[in-house]
This record gives structure tokens, C-alpha cells and sequence, in this order.
């Protein structure tokens, strides 16, 4: 029996200080990954679990199969959810009250609503499908995803193609890079103005300052940690036609005071942006208006900040708000990819159903090639010895015959009363079916 399911936290349900305590690092997956594949094959479940994780700032879900008769569902979700408090080292009454788990057909729904950018801030939104090929990615290297995982991602990617190709899903969205850009505006005016800081250089901050320079900026700066990759990141907007240059991630405590907009996106499990830094950025500045954003989870800019008068401090979960004002022009296109869906869904549970059963069929295989063989020498060793052999293989036609049939009438007599009537339709349909066309 195959066991699906997902269990996530995410923006629908779970601000962002809840989101960044279960969060992980790209550093961190693989070594997680193998962890939680190990806890959920402990003896005790005597189970062999594919696993997943996928951790952005809007989710961190977790993806579990399991084709093993002895684990249900619900010893799968108790053992993740008690692997993912431990491994942040938080209580599970932290995060009972933000957990969604869903299972079977529903986790597939799921999982296929999310590559499509259903289940985004940005409905719609395609960043989340390149974010899903990373964590399969990763877990394709770690060995903890098999033969039902795969094939649901391979699903999902296909189902996701379908979607923004035959939808007008994606049309019309408001991105969290132009959500920035239109925050920042309302606070301080012309873009071209506005000196800028980008702290950090993965795909987030690369879109960001995309959206950016098209406002024309009066100067932009890129701060990483990895000091190559902040310059490569500089190096791109440059050759686009836009005054970039780069600093390191030490430096910005000395020049923040310089950056009128600060976007910030980097892995750091810790803040790198604290209250002290910016008081003493804001007298330099004279007091001067700044805009933070901050696009990480968890979280890089100190909450503390957004006290600070001259201040705008700005989260994903705020520039989520601004997001929804556009999702009503794509809700008509939500019906039909719902429907998409809805069919790929059905074909991908068949494929499980006929799927789950191979070890079962190879297991019966087995054991009639067996029960063949024991008959078969006993029926040699008669001829051997001068019996008839036409009685030899009446009686070699009764005793496989009786050892097929041996399990299947020992659960019918020993049925309780509540089953009986579904052991027999099963055993009627196995066996009053086989060889009428022969």
C-alpha cells in the first residue's frame, strides 16, 4: 500500500517568525535530507520512505511515500512533524497549529497546485518551479527520493508546462520584485533618486535588481558574502547599460548610511542587519528617510527596526499584501487550471495503485514458483518409483490447487462478521473470473 503525503507550513497559514524557525539552508538540505530519511526507516516503522524538502520563504514543506502495508499515513505524519521539531529544535506545540498535511490524491493536488503557482503569493508566479527543481535536485543526489517521488515531480513539471501554456495564469501578475519597486516608490518617490543596496546575489535579489534599474536608479551597489559572486552579479547589470558596483558583506555596516532603499535576501540564519547598525546609519543621514526590504526567511533585518521612525521596513509577508491586489485579473484562469489538474491528478493515482502493487504481484510470482517446484519434484520422484502417471498429475493438478486456495479459504472462515461480505467479493472475483476465455 503506497502512503503519500505532504506537510507544510506556509504564508497562507504561518507569518514569517514562524516560517524562518522551520526553514532550511540550501547548505543544510542534503544533510537533512539523509537525517529524516534515516529516522522515518527506523526498525520501528519497518518502512523504506522516499523524502523531499522544499524551504523558501513562503513554505517549508516536506514530501514523504512510503509503499509499505505496515506504515499508515498517520505514523508518517507523527514521525516527520516530531523529525522537524527536533531538527530546529523547537517544540511541537510551536508549530501544531500551522502544520497542513495532506494525503493521497489531496498531497498530489497539492504538489501540482504549487508547481503552478496556485499556491503562491504571486498567483501564478513561475519562480517556484525552478525552486522545486532544486530541492528534487538535491534530493536525487542524497538518494532519498525513488521511484514514486520522482515520478510525481516528473508530473508535476509536465502538469506546470500544461498550465502555462493552456491558461492565462501567469498573465497580469505582480511580482514580489515589482512589488518592491512599487513600495519603495510610494515611500520615497522617483526611483532615479534613490541610491540602492542589494545585500546577497542568488535568483531573488538578481530578479529584484532587474526591476530595479529599469526605474533608472542614481546608483546601485551588490554586498555578498562570496565576494566573486556579488561582482559577477555587478558585472551583469553593468553590461545592461545600469552603474553597479560591489562591496563586501563586512563592509556594510561602515556604508549602509549611504543607501536610501536596502534589499535584503541571503541564507543567514541569523540577522545581519541589526538595530544598532541603522541608528547609527540614520544619524549620519541626518534622519533621512531609508526603505528596507527584507526578502529572507529567516528573516536578515532585525523586526526591532520597523520601531525606528525614519524607518520603512518591509517583509515578504508585506509585500505579499501588496501582491493580492492584482491575483483578481488571473482568477478566471484559476478554473482551468484547476481542471488541468483535476484529470492529471486521477492518471498520476492510477499509476500509483498499479504501481504499489508490483511488490505484491512479484511477492505471488515467487511463491507459486515455488509451490510449482515442490509439487513438481514430488510428482518426479512418483514417476521415479513406476506410479501411473496420469494419476501422478491428477494428484499434482489437487495439491496446487489446494495450496492457491489455502489462504484465501483460511481468511474467509476466520473473516470477522464486519468483513466477511467484502472477502467474499474479492475472493469471488479472483477466482470466479480466472480461465473462463481459456
Amino acid at each position: 500500500m503506497l502512503n503519500l503525503l505532504t506537510i507544510g507550513i506556509q504564508h497562507q497559514v504561518a507569518p514569517v517568525h514562524v516560517r524562518e524557525k522551520v526553514a532550511f539552508s540550501e547548505s543544510d538540505l542534503a544533510d537533512a535530507l539523509v537525517d529524516l530519511r534515516q529516522y522515518l526507516n527506523q526498525s520501528s516503522l519497518q518502512s523504506n520512505s522516499e523524502v523531499a524538502i522544499l524551504s523558501t520563504c513562503n513554505r517549508t514543506e516536506i514530501y514523504c511515500a512510503a509503499n509499505d502495508q505496515f506504515v499508515t499515513p498517520e505514523q508518517l505524519q507523527t514521525k516527520t512533524i516530531d523529525w522537524l521539531s527536533s531538527a530546529h529544535g523547537i517544540a511541537k506545540t510551536e508549530i501544531a497549529d500551522f502544520v497542513k498535511t495532506s494525503v493521497a490524491s489531496d498531497a498530489v493536488r497539492h504538489v501540482f497546485r504549487v508547481g503552478c503557482g496556485l499556491d503562491s503569493m504571486v498567483l501564478g508566479e513561475t519562480q517556484i518551479l525552478g525552486q522545486i527543481k532544486k530541492a528534487v535536485h538535491t534530493a536525487q543526489q542524497t538518494g532519498s527520493i525513488g521511484t514514486y517521488l520522482n515520478q510525481l515531480f516528473h508530473r508535476t513539471f509536465a502538469v506546470a508546462k500544461d498550465v502555462r501554456t493552456n491558461t492565462q495564469i501567469s498573465t497580469h501578475a505582480v511580482s514580489m520584485a515589482s512589488a518592491a519597486v512599487r513600495l519603495s516608490e510610494r515611500v520615497l518617490g522617483d526611483i532615479a533618486k534613490q541610491r540602492i543596496l542589494f545585500i546577497g546575489a542568488g535568483d531573488m535579489i538578481h530578479l529584484c535588481a532587474l526591476y530595479f534599474v529599469g526605474k533608472n536608479p542614481r546608483s546601485i551597489t551588490i554586498a555578498n558574502r562570496t565576494i566573486e559572486r556579488g561582482e559577477g552579479l555587478a558585472k551583469y547589470i553593468t553590461e545592461q547599460g545600469y552603474a553597479c558596483d560591489s562591496i563586501a558583506l563586512s563592509d556594510v555596516t561602515e556604508k549602509i548610511s549611504q543607501y536610501d532603499i536596502v534589499i535584503s535576501c541571503t541564507a543567514s540564519s541569523l540577522p545581519i542587519i541589526g538595530l544598532g547598525m541603522v541608528n547609527t546609519a540614520l544619524k549620519k543621514r541626518k534622519f533621512s528617510p531609508m526603505v528596507m526590504i527584507d526578502l529572507a526567511v529567516p528573516r536578515d533585518i532585525e523586526p526591532e527596526i520597523s520601531k525606528l521612525r525614519d524607518v520603512y521596513l518591509y517583509t515578504v509577508d508585506d509585500l505579499g499584501e501588496l501582491v493580492k491586489e492584482g491575483n483578481h485579473l488571473r482568477l478566471n484562469a484559476v478554473k482551468s487550471a484547476e481542471e488541468i489538474i483535476d484529470v492529471q491528478v486521477k492518471n498520476l493515482m492510477q499509476w500509483f495503485s498499479q504501481r504499489s502493487s508490483v511488490p505484491l504481484i512479484n511477492s505471488l510470482k515467487q511463491r507459486s514458483e515455488e509451490l510449482q517446484l515442490i509439487e513438481l519434484e514430488k510428482a518426479k520422484r512418483k514417476i521415479l518409483r513406476g506410479e501411473d502417471p496420469l494419476e501422478v498429475m491428477a494428484e499434482l493438478a489437487r495439491a496446487l490447487s489446494n495450496k492457491f486456495l489455502h489462504g484465501s479459504l483460511h481468511t474467509l472462515n476466520h473473516a470477522e462478521e464486519f468483513s466477511i461480505d467484502e472477502c467474499q467479493k474479492i475472493v469471488s472475483k479472483i477466482f470466479m473470473s480466472t480461465g473462463r476465455k481459456g
